[in-house]
C-alpha cells in the first residue's frame, strides 16, 4: 500500500516518463512534465491569493484539462478539492459552497458571472479564480508548493453524493482513500503507460474522477478528455487517433453502443486498426444483463461491470479481466485490501447466497461526512462502511446487486427488490429503459410500479408489459402500473433518479 498523496503520484509519473503525454483535449497535448510544473506554479499562485492548507476549494468546471491542473494544484497548495456539477443552476451549487465553507471557486468564463453571484451571496466564499488566470500562474516559483505536502492521511476531497436519497451530502475522501482506490484499480483491470484512457463521463464525478484521472495519473498513462459525447463520431475519431485501449463508460452508452449499426470494418480482419480498444469499464449504474452480453457479442471486447459508491472512492468490486465474467453480478471485490460481508437486520453476518446489506472495509472507505457527525456514525460502524445496498455474495465470491435498502417493496410481508422487475423489463426488445419503485397499497401495504421508456418505432400497453411479466415472474413481484414515459430523469452520470419518481407519487395522491 503506497504512502504517497495524490501529488506526490503525479510527480513520481512526471520523473519517470517526463515526455510523456498526459492530457489530449482535441489539438493540445500536454506532456507529464509539464503537468507536473504548471500544477505546481498554479498552487504557488494560490497560496499567494492567501489559500491555506486544509481549506476548501471548489471547482465548477466542464471536462478540459484545466480541471485536472486545477484539482492537482489544489492539492499541491495543500489544501481541499470540492468538485460540483457544472449543470447545478445557482441555489444547487449555492447549497454545496455553502457546505464546504469553500473559500474559493476555481471556474471558466462560462460560469463567471454566476460565481461572482455566488460570491457576493456566501461569506466564505472570497475568491473567484477563471481558469484565465492560469497564464498569470505560469511565472509563479514552484518552491511554495513544495512546501506544503499534505500526509497520506490528510483530507484531499469532498465529494457530494448524488443526492438520490435528499440533500447531498460531503463524503471526506483522504490521500489514502483515492491513492488506494487508483493503484488497485490499475491493478485489477492489468494497465500500464502504454495504455491510453478515454474521458468521456464528468470529472466531477467520483468514478470519472478516480478511473479516467488519478488512475492513469498514477501509472503514466495517456488521458484523452473528450468536453461532451456529442456528436459520438468525434469520440470515435478520438478513439482511433489516440489508439485509446482503455473506454469507461455508463450502462446507457453500452446499450447505444450495442443498438448502434457497425460500418463493415468491424466485422473485417482489420477491426483492430479501427477498433483498438482493449477493455470497456461499465460503472455508476446498473448493467443490464442484456446489454452485456449484446455489446461482447457484437464488439467481441471484455465488458467488465463494477460497483462502487462515492463513500469508497468510489471503486469496490469489478467482474476480473482474466476470469469469468458474469453477466448480472457486479464481480468480486476489487483487491485483497477491500473486505466485503453481508448482514441481516441484527447484524450478523450472512452465509453465501443469503440476502442482506452489503458492507465495505479497505483503505478506500471514506473519513465520514463533512460536518455530519450523525450520518457518518450511521455509515460507519467498527470499520465497515453500511452501503444500504441490498446484495448477496456467492459461494465464490461474486456478488450481485438486488436493490437499495430503502426500495425494498414490502408487498404483503414479502420482500420484492426493483432489480429483479427492472432486469426482467430490460430483456424485453421493446423497452429501452426502466425502473421499478414502490407505492403505499390499501390491501398490500406496497406494491411495485413500473416506469418504462420504449425503444423508438415500438408500441406497447400496461397489459401486454405486465402479462410479460406474468411469464417470468412470481405474482406477488409483478408491478399494479406500468406507466410509460418518453425519459425518465437521470443525474450527470446516467442513473436513473428514483427519489423523483417517488416524489411525483406522492404529488399525485
Amino acid at each position: 500500500m503506497s504512502d504517497k498523496n495524490l501529488s506526490e503520484l503525479l510527480s513520481a509519473s512526471a520523473k519517470k516518463y517526463p515526455r510523456h503525454t498526459a492530457i489530449v483535449f482535441g489539438r493540445k497535448k500536454i506532456s507529464y512534465r509539464e503537468l507536473d510544473e504548471l500544477t505546481a506554479r498554479v498552487a504557488c499562485g494560490l497560496i499567494n491569493l492567501g489559500i491555506k492548507p486544509k481549506e476548501r476549494v471548489a471547482l465548477f468546471l466542464d471536462n478540459c484539462p484545466e480541471f485536472i491542473i486545477a484539482y492537482y494544484a489544489i492539492l499541491k497548495a495543500g489544501a481541499v478539492v470540492v468538485p460540483i456539477n457544472y449543470m447545478f443552476k445557482i441555489e444547487e451549487a449555492k447549497f454545496i459552497l455553502e457546505d464546504s465553507s469553500a473559500v474559493a471557486v476555481i471556474t471558466s468564463r462560462a460560469y463567471k458571472p454566476m460565481a461572482e453571484e455566488l460570491r457576493l451571496r456566501i461569506d466564505s466564499l472570497k475568491h473567484v479564480i477563471s481558469t484565465a488566470d492560469f497564464q498569470k500562474f505560469r511565472k509563479q516559483s514552484i518552491v511554495l508548493a513544495e512546501q506544503q505536502s499534505s500526509s497520506c492521511h490528510d483530507l484531499a476531497v469532498i465529494l457530494y453524493t448524488s443526492g438520490t436519497t435528499g440533500f447531498p451530502k460531503g463524503a471526506m475522501l483522504s490521500h489514502r482513500n483515492l491513492v488506494s482506490n487508483a493503484l488497485d484499480s490499475a491493478l485489477a483491470i492489468k494497465v500500464d503507460f502504454r495504455d491510453p484512457f478515454i474521458c468521456i463521463l464528468p470529472l466531477f464525478h467520483s468514478f470519472a474522477a478516480t478511473v479516467c484521472m488519478n488512475l492513469p495519473i498514477s501509472i503514466g498513462a495517456k488521458i484523452v478528455i473528450m468536453k461532451s459525447l456529442r456528436p459520438f463520431k468525434r469520440v470515435i475519431r478520438a478513439i482511433r487517433k489516440n489508439r485509446v485501449r482503455v473506454f469507461v463508460g455508463i450502462p446507457s452508452i453500452y446499450t447505444i453502443l450495442k443498438n448502434m449499426k457497425l460500418p463493415k470494418a468491424f466485422n473485417s480482419p482489420l477491426i483492430k486498426l479501427f477498433n483498438p480498444v482493449k477493455i470497456c469499464i461499465s460503472g455508476a449504474a446498473a448493467l443490464p444483463v442484456e446489454t452485456f452480453r449484446g455489446f461482447e457479442r457484437k464488439f467481441r471486447i471484455p465488458l467488465l461491470e463494477g460497483y462502487g459508491l462515492t463513500e469508497a472512492a468510489p471503486v469496490v468490486t469489478l467482474n476480473p479481466l482474466k476470469g469469468k465474467r458474469k453477466a448480472g453480478s457486479i464481480g468480486v471485490s476489487l483487491s485483497k485490501n477491500i473486505s466485503l460481508k453481508i448482514i441481516d437486520e441484527s447484524g450478523n453476518t450472512l452465509p453465501p447466497d443469503s440476502i442482506g446489506e452489503l458492507l465495505v472495509n479497505g483503505p478506500n472507505v471514506m473519513q465520514g461526512y463533512y460536518k455530519k457527525e450523525e450520518a457518518s456514525a450511521e455509515a460507519l460502524k467498527d470499520g465497515w462502511l453500511y452501503t444500504g445496498d441490498m446484495a448477496k455474495i456467492s459461494r465464490d465470491g461474486y456478488i450481485y446487486i438486488v436493490g437499495r435498502k430503502k426500495e425494498m417493496v414490502n408487498v404483503r410481508g414479502l420482500n420484492v427488490y426493483p432489480r429483479e422487475i427492472e432486469e426482467v423489463l430490460y430483456q424485453n426488445q421493446k423497452v429501452k429503459e426502466a425502473a421499478v419503485i414502490g407505492i403505499a397499497d390499501e390491501h398490500k401495504g406496497e406494491v411495485p410500479k413500473g416506469f418504462v421508456v420504449l425503444k423508438e418505432g415500438e408500441n406497447s400497453s400496461e397489459h401486454e408489459m405486465i402479462q410479460y411479466l406474468r411469464d417470468r415472474l412470481a405474482p406477488y413481484k409483478i408491478p399494479k402500473y406500468i406507466v410509460f414515459r418518453h425519459s425518465l430523469p437521470k443525474n450527470s452520470t446516467g442513473k436513473i433518479l428514483k427519489r423523483l419518481l417517488e416524489d411525483e407519487e406522492r404529488k399525485n395522491k
